[in-house]
């Protein structure tokens, strides 16, 4: 049920403190109308005992929105205006510095405040605020989460959730550590992240599976503001839907020179997503240009490739992770493109684990047959070996480039099978051309690839490493998904370039092997 007296308490409290940036700076802090909503919600609706229904408000919304603060705000009221004894309030982020970005609004806040800076003490050599009518405090904490056990925290200011690089500090704060207090407050603020396996996007998850009607949890609020994945992130009108403080808090003008940057340089294109529009990229900089990519699923039949001559890259990553493997067909003549045919296996045991865990879809993937499991926990390495022996009798496979790592005996399997199998070094000097090679066909609609999802999700996770020199080369730690089909491919594109291209059909010296 919803308590107006208690909505108007938190709202009449922030509004007596004042902004303290820029133009602002000086002026009452009249709540914009979705920050008002935010804290009549969280403030206003009690369950029946007249305690507070929400004990964790998510608010995921685009940079420069004013999320600081009405964070700020709100961590004063929790230890000043909630009636709280010995309250404690904590402000966390990834590192201490962010963490007192919020805090220092907050001090700046009380300065301006007579009322306030009467009862607060500050004691800034541990930023901590104490409100002394209560015994109550708000201070930032640091980053060593073995301190952190044991707290009795009425409130948790947690700024910027998804630059957390795991979740230890989160689960201390809030698993428990409220559990003495009668109605605590877990306020997680943030922009979207890059890390789909991070805990902020377990909440941005949580978030939208009870906004959608997927899930319900009458103690968290959720709060999204953003674009979704499929808008025009060139669009005003999207914009405006995105930035609820656009005209306000944020220039247009500013967003409009932003935008027009990452259109002249594509690099840019993923932090405008994330910082403008708050959607979930993939990494921050992004190296494939998706809508050139898609610009290349030209259809593949492979009943028209059968005989041709082609090359191919295996990349086997780990035993229970995704292997790749992708044929690239040379064009015969002008008229036609590289062909790229790719093939994929996963783990049938762990992959229920893996789409739960990981939020991507390799169930759907393999009901649609661009995936293929093998039995077990592990990859079945010979089921793949005479997957391969069977696709050699159907293609005219000239050479297999290889990933060193971890390969060693299915090398010398598909050797013995008869196949030629070439080494392939992973550093700039072996990685670098073909991938250069890559982008240049990509930019020039050489390639057909039949617009294969699995195939597009890995080329939308490359992150790629640059070298002094300019050499560049896939990175798969700093990429923040799997791209092995991505590697194996530019592998097999490195053979196709080297070798010159196709002299023909297989067929035009044998006929088709039967299998």
């Amino acid at each position: 049920m919803f308590d107006e007296a208690k909505a108007q308490r938190a709202v009449e409290f922030i509004r007596c403190l004042k902004h303290t940036k820029g133009r602002w700076r000086g002026q009452a802090f009249d709540l914009l109308p979705w920050q008002e909503t935010i804290i009549r919600d969280v403030f206003g609706t009690v369950k029946e005992d007249g305690f507070r229904q929400y004990n964790t408000a998510y608010v995921e919304i685009p940079k420069k929105n004013g999320k600081s603060e009405l964070a700020a705000g709100v961590a004063l009221y929790m230890t000043c205006g909630d009636n709280e004894w010995g309250a404690e309030v904590y402000g966390c982020a990834s590192d201490r510095q962010q963490a007192s970005i919020v805090f220092d609004v907050a001090v700046d806040m009380v300065e301006q405040c007579p009322a306030l800076k009467k009862r607060i003490k500050p004691v800034m050599s541990v930023k901590r605020l104490v409100y002394k009518p209560t015994n109550s405090f708000y201070q930032v904490l640091s980053a060593e989460v073995y301190t952190k056990h044991g707290l009795n925290v009425h409130a948790v200011i947690f700024d910027e959730l998804h630059s957390q690089p795991n979740r230890e500090l989160f689960d201390v704060m809030t698993k428990g550590s409220g559990d003495a207090r009668t109605q605590p407050l877990f306020f997680l603020i943030t922009t979207a992240g890059t890390d789909r396996h991070s805990v902020c996007f377990e909440q941005h998850q949580k978030a939208e599976d009870i906004l959608c009607g997927r899930k319900a949890d009458p103690t968290f609020y959720p709060v999204i503001y953003g674009a979704s994945d499929d808008a025009d992130w060139t669009s005003e009108e999207v914009w405006y839907r995105a930035n609820p403080s656009l005209g306000h808090t944020i220039d247009i003008g500013k967003v409009r020179n932003a935008c027009l940057s990452a259109r002249d340089n594509p690099a840019e294109e993923n932090i405008f997503r994330q910082l403008r529009l708050n959607q979930w990229v993939k990494q921050s900089t992004r190296w494939m240009q998706m809508e050139k990519w898609d610009a290349c699923a030209f259809p593949v039949d492979e009943g028209e490739l059968l005989g041709r001559e082609c090359y191919g890259g295996l990349d086997l990553s780990s035993s229970i992770d995704i292997t790749a493997f992708v044929l690239v067909f040379p064009p015969r003549d002008d008229t036609e493109r590289y062909v790229f045919l790719p093939f994929f296996w996963i783990p049938e045991e762990n992959m229920v684990r893996r789409v739960r865990r990981d939020h991507v879809p390799y169930d759907v993937w393999e009901k649609q047959g661009f995936l293929e499991t093998t039995e077990g926990d592990v990859i079945h390495y010979g089921f793949i070996e005479s997957f391969i022996e069977d696709l050699g009798k159907r293609f005219h496979i000239k050479e297999i480039a290889f990933d060193r790592w971890g390969a060693v005996q299915m090398v010398q399997n598909l050797e013995g099978l008869g196949f030629t199998v070439v080494p392939f070094g992973q550093g700039f000097k072996d990685m670098s051309p073909p991938t250069k090679r890559l982008m240049e066909l990509v930019l020039e609609r050489n390639v057909a690839h039949g617009g294969h999802p699995v195939l597009r999700w890995m080329m939308d996770n490359i992150f790629v490493r640059t070298d002094p020199a300019g050499n560049i080369k896939p990175d798969k730690e700093k990429s923040t998904e799997k791209i092995d089909g991505a590697v194996a491919a530019v592998m097999a594109l490195d053979r196709a370039v080297r070798n010159g291209g196709s002299t023909g059909s297989v067929y035009d010296e044998r006929g088709i092997l039967s299998f």
